[in-house]
């Protein structure tokens, strides 16, 4: 069961990985399959409903009481497969604001462009229907790269970015990483509780090719969210890694020093912006080391501004 499911979770993940990666992992050993247990848990909200957000009926779901915190799922994933082992320890002590984004599961799929801008936007007029003024945003992959463009486009409404695995330009990914994305098809999620859970969920649930096709037609034509843009944003950022995650160490590095610069932070203040990259770990592992990563997480939702400390480099 645990090997079906992280087959299924594996041929999620923005097209990056292949079918033949998932078929590669069930050659592992228990061993190390244990090393990486899968937590599924499902955590019943306190609130959930649709929000007509720019001709979407948005699923969403809240958890918890405190500061809000707004959770973005990755390519192909929902709130359950991509968050439930972080809803329960983030609503401890925060509003946790799960999401759904356009066409994913319980949000249908609409006739726009399915682009970074558009979901950004979307989830800047969700905060607007909850009568939320400003939230920290937590995104994975796809998610991330939202959360990076909320930023950007919607400074007043986020005060800090948690992005995990995520880049700000296509390019940015390596380049099998980039080969695979014209080969994945609806084919390659055949028999999976991806497909599955979208049938059973989805407003549309026999449109679940067409809705692949348009997912991974994000990453099928070059994007940027521009350099300087990212270095202008207010909001302090946690850029969070694996080593062997896909992405580009010299773009983690880019991204780290638009935001937190390289200094000697013993000789003067540091900026507001984290990084963090997790040894022996891929795009997919990242997500089992919530155990790891959460602290580190709350931590840095918690800190306070140090005195002369800036958000973004000079």
């Amino acid at each position: 069961m645990r090997t079906i499911l992280r087959v299924d979770i594996i041929s999620a993940v923005t097209g990056v990985l292949t079918l033949a990666c998932a078929l590669a992992f069930e050659t592992k050993t228990a061993a190390q399959q244990a090393a990486f247990p899968v937590r599924k848990v499902e955590v019943k909200p306190a609130k959930s409903g649709y929000a007509p957000v720019n001709g979407l009926k948005m699923y969403y779901e809240v958890h918890g009481k405190g500061d809000p915190v707004v959770l973005i799922h990755g390519s192909f994933m929902t709130i359950t497969n991509n968050w439930s082992h972080w809803i329960g320890d983030l609503s401890k002590t925060r509003m946790v604001i799960a999401v759904e984004l356009q066409g994913h599961r319980r949000t249908a799929n609409i006739a726009r462009d399915f682009t970074y801008e558009n979901l950004a936007d979307d989830v800047a007029a969700l905060l607007d229907f909850l009568k939320i003024k400003q939230a920290d945003l937590i995104g994975y992959s796809l998610g991330g790269g939202v959360a990076l463009q909320c930023a950007i486009r919607h400074p007043e409404k986020v005060r800090k970015v948690v992005s995990i695995s995520a880049v700000f330009r296509l390019d940015g990914m390596v380049k099998e990483a980039l080969d695979v994305f014209p080969q994945l098809t609806a084919e390659a999620f055949k028999g999976s509780s991806i497909e599955a859970e979208y049938k059973r969920l989805s407003p549309t649930p026999n449109d679940f090719p067409n809705f692949v096709k348009r997912v991974i037609a994000v990453d099928l034509k070059p994007y940027d969210f521009g350099a300087e843009k990212l270095k202008a944003t207010k909001a302090p950022m946690f850029f969070i890694h694996g080593d062997a995650d896909g992405v580009r160490l010299d773009h983690i590095a880019e991204m780290f020093r638009l935001k937190g610069d390289e200094i000697m932070g013993d000789l003067r203040p540091r900026s507001a912006s984290r990084l963090a990259i997790l040894p022996n770990t891929t795009h997919i592992t990242l997500m089992e080391k919530n155990d790891t990563i959460i602290p580190m997480v709350n931590d840095f939702l918690n800190a306070e501004p140090a005195i002369n400390s800036k958000a973004a480099a000079d």
